[in-house]
Parts: C-alpha cells; sequence; structure tokens
C-alpha cells in the first residue's frame, strides 16, 4: 500500500456539528459510527448540503469517475473516494485506492492497496446504493442470506478478505456470483440430508389441513390420507373429528401402507426433498392416492426470504442439515398444474387445493366469489303465508343463496310444494305478497355479478366448457344470463374494462364505503362485497392467483399503479385504534410479493376505522361519533404525526387526553387555563365544521 499527499490552501470552515447530523440522519447510505458510506449514483438523493460538501471536496481531489463510493466522516472534516471496480460483479469487492480530501485543511492524500495481498472488502452493499439500483434486489438477497446463516456475526472480524475467507471455509461455504453454494469437498453427493428433522411436532392442526376443513372439504365419512406425515398430529386431530385417517412416512412411519383417501394432504413435503425427480414422484404419488381432493403446501418465498440460508440444487440447506426448496407463489402453482396437468387453485401463500372432479373444481372457484344475502323480512304475514310459512321456508332460503327459483329435482321439499301449489313460481308469488320484490332483484343482481366475476378470472387460465359445471351452476347460468355464452360475452366485456386505472381510480373515490388515500382505497373484509363488481375483479386478479395473507382482514386497492396490499391487523374487532402486524403488497403486473412486519412496539395504527366497513358493523355508529369528535379536538390534524402508535400516545397525552366507551374527555391532571385552550380550539373547530357542511 503506498500513499501520497498535496496540500491546498483554503480559508472557507464548515460545521462539523452540522455535517455529523445531516449523515446521522440519511436515509441514503450506509451509516457507522464514524463515518457515512454512499454509492456515487446515490449521491443525487442525498441532503443538499451534503452534495454542496462533496461537489467542494471533488472540486479539490479531481476525483476521477472511477470511484465507487464517497466516505462522508463524521468525527473529522474529512470525505474520502474509494475505487471498488468490481462493485457489481464481485459479491464482496476489494478496495484498490482511495482519496481523501481535508475539507478544513483542503489537503488531498492517496493511498493504493492494489498490492495489498489482504485489502478492505465490503459487505451490504444494497446499503450503499438506492432501491432504484439495478442490482438492488440482487444484493438484498445475498445480505438475507448471509444474515440468516451468522455470516455476518461479529462484522469486526470480517472487514478484510483474508478474514471473510475465514469465515467462508468455517461455514464450508463458496460465492458463486452473488449466491451462496456449498463448498467443493461438501459437493451434494457427499452431503447427508437429514430430512426427518423438517418434521414439526405440531399441536393444532397445520395451517394447509385446517383451511382445507375451513372451506368444507371434509363431509361427514370422508376418508384423509397425510403423505409424509412427519410425526402424524394431522391424523390425530382429523380422527378426533370423526374421519378415517391413515398416513405414511419414510422415517416415521415407513412401514404404514399407502391408501387411497378422499383427501390427500402432501404437506410441506415437496419442499424437503432435494432431489429433483424424487420431488416430481413423490407429488404424482400423492395424487395417485387422492380420490377427490388434494392438498398441496410448500415453503414460499415473500419478499424478505428469511428461511433462504444457502444454495443447494434449487433450494437451500439449513443450518439443521435440513434440505429446503423455497418457491415462489406462482412459481408453486407453475409447478403442481405442470406435473399433474392440473389446474391448482389457492387457498392461501404456499397452499393449493387440487380436486379431481372438475365440475367440483369449478363448484369450489364460483363459491369463493360468493356473496353472503339475507333472505328479505317478511312484512305483515297475510293467512295464505302464515298457513304455509314452515313449507315456504326452505323455498325462500334457496332463492336467497342461488338468486333464482329451483328446478326439478334440487329441493327436498319439492314434492310437498308442488303439491300445494302446483309450481314453484306459484308458491314463489306468495312470498312475494309478503316481502319486497325489490330485495329478492336485488339478490338476483348479486347472484348475476358473482357469476360475472367468477366467469372473468376463469378466462386467466382456461374458462370451462358448460359440460364442466355441475348441474346447479349450469341452472344459475341459464336462469340469470339466458344462457353461458351471453354470460362469458358480459364477463368478457367486464374483464376489458379492468385495464382502465383511471376507472379503477374513480370507483376507489367515489366508492360509498372504504377509507380513501391518497393513491388507494382501505376496506374490511367484510365490506368487499359492497364494492363496485369492477374492484372486486381487480381483488380477485390477486386472490385467485395468490390467494390472500392468512388473517388479513384490510384489503387496500392502489390505483396509481396495479396492486392489492393485504394487511393484518389481529385486534381489529376488539380495538378503536387496531395495531397494523403485517402487510402483503401484489404487482398485478408481474405478481411479486412484498411482505412487511412492523415493529411490535411501535406498528402503524389505524384512525377513520369506521369508514372500512358497514353500517351494519358492530358499534359502527359509536365509531362514526369517536373519529368526530377526534376530529373536533384536533387528535387528527396531523395524521404522519400519529400514524404510530407512540406518536398517536404523546398526543393524547399532550391534549390530556383518554378514551373510554367510545367517548373522549379530559384528564383529571389538566389545569384551568390549558382545558380553557383547548375547549376554546374544539369550538373553533366544531364552528368551522357546520359552516363547511351548511355550505
Amino acid at each position: 500500500m503506498t500513499s501520497t499527499a498535496t496540500s491546498v490552501n483554503s480559508n472557507d470552515a464548515l460545521n462539523l456539528e452540522d455535517l455529523a447530523a445531516l449523515c446521522q440522519a440519511s436515509k441514503i447510505g450506509k451509516l457507522l459510527p464514524a463515518a457515512l458510506y454512499v454509492h456515487t449514483s446515490a449521491i443525487s438523493a442525498l441532503h443538499p448540503e451534503l452534495q454542496a460538501y462533496e461537489i467542494r471536496a471533488r472540486n479539490v481531489a479531481d476525483a476521477r469517475e472511477e470511484a465507487n463510493l464517497v466516505k462522508f466522516s463524521t468525527d473529522k472534516l474529512k470525505i474520502s473516494y474509494l475505487f471498488y471496480p468490481d462493485f457489481d460483479t464481485d459479491p464482496h469487492p476489494a478496495l484498490q485506492a482511495s482519496i481523501q480530501v481535508n475539507l478544513q485543511t483542503l489537503e488531498v492524500s492517496y493511498r493504493d492497496y492494489r498490492t495489498s495481498e489482504n485489502p478492505p472488502i465490503l459487505h451490504r452493499k444494497e446499503t450503499f446504493v438506492t432501491p432504484e439500483y439495478p442490482l438492488y434486489e440482487e444484493f438484498a438477497e445475498l445480505t438475507r442470506q448471509e444474515v440468516a446463516l451468522g455470516l455476518l456475526d461479529d462484522s469486526r472480524f470480517i472487514g478484510t478478505r483474508e478474514e471473510w475467507q475465514q469465515r467462508l471455509y468455517r461455514y464450508r461455504l463458496e460465492l458463486c456470483g452473488h449466491r451462496l453454494v456449498c463448498a467443493v469437498d461438501a459437493a451434494p453427493g457427499k452431503i447427508i440430508i437429514e430430512r426427518h428433522k423438517a418434521a414439526i411436532a405440531r399441536t393444532q392442526l397445520s395451517r394447509p389441513v385446517r383451511l382445507a376443513l375451513e372451506a368444507d372439504l371434509f363431509p361427514p365419512d370422508s376418508t384423509f390420507f397425510d403423505y409424509g406425515c412427519g410425526h402424524g398430529g394431522d391424523l390425530q386431530r382429523i380422527a378426533e373429528k370423526g374421519n378415517i385417517s391413515s398416513g405414511w412416512d419414510p422415517y416415521y412411519r415407513p412401514d404404514a401402507p399407502q391408501t387411497s383417501a378422499d383427501i390427500v394432504n402432501i404437506g410441506y413435503v415437496i419442499n424437503v426433498i432435494e432431489d429433483p425427480a424424487e420431488r416430481r414422484e413423490a407429488l404424482i404419488s400423492a395424487w395417485n392416492l387422492t380420490k377427490k381432493v388434494l392438498i398441496v403446501a410448500a415453503q414460499v418465498l415473500i419478499d424478505d426470504r428469511q428461511r433462504g440460508v444457502v444454495a443447494y440444487g434449487d433450494g437451500v440447506i439449513t443450518s439443521r442439515n435440513t434440505f429446503q426448496k423455497y418457491y415462489e407463489q406462482e412459481e408453486l402453482k407453475i409447478y403442481i398444474d405442470q406435473v399433474l396437468n392440473v389446474d391448482a387453485i389457492p387457498a392461501g401463500l404456499g397452499i393449493y387445493f387440487v380436486f379431481r372432479d372438475e365440475n367440483q373444481a369449478e363448484a369450489f372457484r364460483a363459491s369463493r366469489f360468493h356473496s353472503r344475502a339475507t333472505t328479505p323480512t317478511v312484512k305483515t304475514a297475510n293467512k295464505s303465508f302464515a298457513d304455509y310459512q314452515e313449507l315456504l321456508t326452505p323455498l325462500m332460503n334457496f332463492v336467497t343463496l342461488r338468486g333464482r327459483l329451483p328446478v326439478k329435482g334440487e329441493l327436498a321439499e319439492e314434492a310437498e310444494i308442488k303439491a300445494e301449489f302446483r309450481s314453484f313460481r306459484r308458491a314463489f308469488d306468495v312470498i312475494l305478497q309478503v316481502t319486497e320484490e325489490a330485495e329478492w332483484s336485488e339478490i338476483a343482481e348479486k347472484r348475476r355479478q358473482d357469476l360475472k366475476l367468477y366467469l372473468a378470472l376463469a378466462s386467466f387460465t382456461k374458462r370451462p366448457k358448460p359440460r364442466g359445471f355441475s348441474p346447479e351452476l349450469k341452472e344459475d347460468f341459464k336462469a340469470l344470463f339466458g344462457n353461458y355464452k351471453r354470460a362469458c360475452l358480459l364477463a368478457d366485456m367486464m374483464l376489458f374494462s379492468l385495464g382502465d386505472l383511471d376507472n379503477i381510480a374513480d370507483l376507489c373515490i367515489n366508492s360509498p364505503v372504504g377509507k380513501k388515500l391518497r393513491n388507494s382505497l382501505l376496506i374490511h373484509v367484510s365490506a368487499l362485497e359492497r364494492l363496485d363488481p369492477l374492484l372486486r375483479l381487480y381483488e380477485g386478479c390477486a386472490s385467485r392467483t395468490i390467494g390472500r395473507l392468512e388473517d388479513a382482514n384490510v384489503i387496500q386497492f392502489h390505483f396509481r399503479k396495479p396492486k392489492i396490499s393485504y394487511l393484518v391487523y389481529p385486534d381489529f374487532d376488539t380495538e378503536i385504534h387496531p395495531r397494523l402486524r403485517s402487510k402483503m403488497q401484489i404487482s398485478l403486473q408481474n405478481l411479486r410479493v412484498n411482505y412487511q412486519e412492523y415493529d411490535p412496539e411501535n406498528p402503524p395504527i389505524l384512525h377513520y376505522k369506521y369508514a372500512l366497513v358497514t353500517p351494519d358493523y358492530p358499534n359502527y355508529e359509536r365509531l362514526a361519533r369517536l373519529t368526530q369528535q377526534e376530529e373536533d379536538w384536533g387528535l387528527l390534524e396531523d395524521l404522519g404525526k400519529v400514524r404510530n402508535l407512540q406518536g398517536w400516545l404523546e398526543c393524547l397525552d399532550e391534549n390530556y387526553t383518554i378514551i373510554k366507551n367510545y367517548r373522549l374527555s379530559r384528564r383529571k391532571d389538566i389545569d384551568s387555563y390549558t382545558l380553557k385552550v383547548l375547549r376554546a380550539r374544539v369550538r373553533t373547530r366544531q364552528d368551522r365544521r357546520r359552516r363547511k357542511n351548511s355550505s
């Protein structure tokens, strides 16, 4: 390493405290105790004063364009230009040279590391650039894997090339581009993968089986087989529900027979098999055992990829020496579809249902878009209806469910009803005498929109032929549309209008339900059916292919870019201002999934909760009145300040405010003068609101 120095005089003075403060506050660059490091491509994103500091140093140093990083020292007025010629291609590039500029004395020095046998190297390259940098995701993914494996622990001992190579050697790893792979002496053929260690001893049903139960895929007397059952937790719990249950596992139950069953589960099995051919064989074997429904589940990658640690074939080896194949959600569907020649139905992240009977599959798909409807209330019952109310109730329930009258063979009470009224039409005429006909028409229209939504989304794969439907669905299309062809035409028209984001924006902005944000609309899942059918289709493009995030109860419709987000507020139903735990965002352009968990100590909280729900939601009126009171008291004037829990608590404290029983009140420790001032401000806001409402 060589060093040279030159000196340039200047009387300009720079403020070290200001420089340090700007560096500490910067959201761009990698901040260390004594310096901020920024890639040259990100300089324009820095605070203008930092840019000015850098321009002064560059003019003095005559820094070459080859410099990749700029180092802003925070303990002295010094800027350094660092040369990493392999920044983009080397996962941990070595420093070749640096130019240091003392911004107080304008002294310039140069250091050459090209002859050094152990030069400094870089880690966490994504921290030096902005998210818009072309290789940002590639850099970030490598860092995530290295963090998960512990390679970046004790960072003091990995700062040079030799130290880093020693760390990799201890872990028996090598780098191939920006991917970690097993070292040569630990080639795949020499590794013993202990698959059985991936089995989890569960205290409750696994997610895939639980979702199948919730989807009513376990009718009475149905049989269940668990392919790769591990410790057998699902077997035991399904048997306790009265179903015949059996399973096989190559380690825990190798001698158990592999028997056919109505429902077969291959849960988190294909992702622990390191051999692609064997993985495929396992999936086919499970499908061959399936009489009605196959449940397939595998680990999937969602943005942070924290579970992935070391690349091995097309998967990773975990620290427990078990293999894990991590799929992208859409990649998993494609894999299942191609291996089994099916159209798998997403039930959640990494979980798919595959039906043996295509009619049953289409019925299930259609049921996912079936809106809830309430049977119209009987007004004053006349004698004709009162005498036959018990007999007519099943007919009312059927029409409420399907939006049409039943045909021959669809209603168990058909003989009794026709014996009294000769036809379903005449029987329904009696029902219309005591109910509002408009309410029945609304039910039929809602069912019609549900079917259009289903058909529109079905076009993304292969819209089924009429013979692919159950008899009930065929009758639905005939009664509500005239014929299936016309239903498809209307669905295509609906789908065609989906590409107009301006139209989506108008629908969101003018929606009668939902919280309007600058570029999106927030609604509670219970209000989804109340939205315009086109918005339901917009959301369906995400949920049909990817599935919704488990426990998600708020949906965000983005209308500047085609995106849908699913938000999890665990205490939405119990708290006035629920806390956001996690969020999954799906791009409708490429189906990329981004996932984020929030700091449990200071999470974002929800305001204007009443706006996300419909008036029939519990305590809706009280929530609306409370929000109005919060506005009058000035608590929501600065939404940026109260966006997170800590800011909200500080706001309540500053205003001496407590919330109890959906009402605001002042704390008892408030002094009389402050109380008088706050009350005056409340009256001013109320007067302003009344004038606005009256104008």
